[in-house]
């Protein structure tokens, strides 16, 4: 028996986490240590999200999201952002098949407005062709930053509240409504690679009472058995929501 397949029979299917959240670091400092450019990194990274994404489908997960592009993102050098833009065309491009023959269904958050003609059609054609899957939903967070989020949410709010839509009562749940998350349940399980220690402006509503679990692997060495090893640590886990231990 292999490494993988001990972990996996080590899962309990009945308490698997809904939703997994990622936040995909380190393919910078993968191809710097192999004495590669980053653009090494970012496409061994894309391999990651292949296989993440298929564990996750064969094992039942109903929710993935992966943290690709942030709005601080655009500050890094010209061609590296164009390398990641040209990554995202191709990735999807190429997976809507695969995405379809494992009923995996695209969903893709954050300010989409900002991006490139090309790259937005792109990203209309995957969600329409995989619209009809029911197995996964798998989010890509792409120009996506939390408090930018927050903000066009309660923007949005109050305009409803002066239009008359909605009343004054705001709640949690109301909140949660306008956010780009609306019809995905809040994740479970945050997984952070390379190490690093925050959430870097990822979910922050979202996130309030997930479970966290960081490992020191760079993204592109993220193998199916480290993503076992979170989800039985996750399991093991007593899950209190604020609640007294009691």
């Amino acid at each position: 028996m292999t490494k993988k397949e001990e972990l996996l029979s080590k899962l309990d299917h009945k308490k698997l986490p809904q939703h997994i959240a990622i936040i995909m670091d380190g393919n910078g400092r993968w191809a710097k240590k192999r004495g590669l450019p980053r653009s090494a990194g970012h496409l061994a990274g894309v391999k990651t999200v292949r296989r993440i994404v298929r564990t996750s489908s064969n094992i039942g997960i109903k929710f993935l999201t992966v943290y690709a592009f942030s709005t601080e993102n655009w500050k890094r050098p010209k061609n590296e952002v164009s390398i990641i833009m040209s990554l995202f065309k191709i990735y999807l491009k190429k997976e809507i098949s695969t995405f379809n023959k494992n009923d995996v269904r695209l969903n893709v958050i954050g300010n989409i407005g900002d991006l490139s003609d090309g790259l937005r059609k792109i990203i209309d054609n995957a969600l329409e062709k995989t619209s009809a899957n029911r197995g996964l939903r798998f989010t890509l967070a792409i120009n996506y930053g939390s408090r930018e989020e927050i903000i066009n949410a309660v923007k949005n709010i109050v305009n409803d509240v002066e239009r008359g839509i909605i009343s004054r009562d705001i709640n949690e749940n109301v909140i949660s409504r306008y956010l780009y998350t609306s019809d995905l349940p809040d994740p479970d399980l945050l997984i952070r690679t390379s190490g690093e220690m925050r959430i870097s402006n990822f979910l922050l509503w979202q996130l309030s009472y997930a479970e966290i679990w960081v490992t020191d692997t760079y993204w592109p060495d993220f193998e199916q058995t480290e993503y076992m090893k979170a989800i039985l640590d996750y399991q093991n886990r007593q899950r209190r929501f604020g609640k007294h231990n009691g």
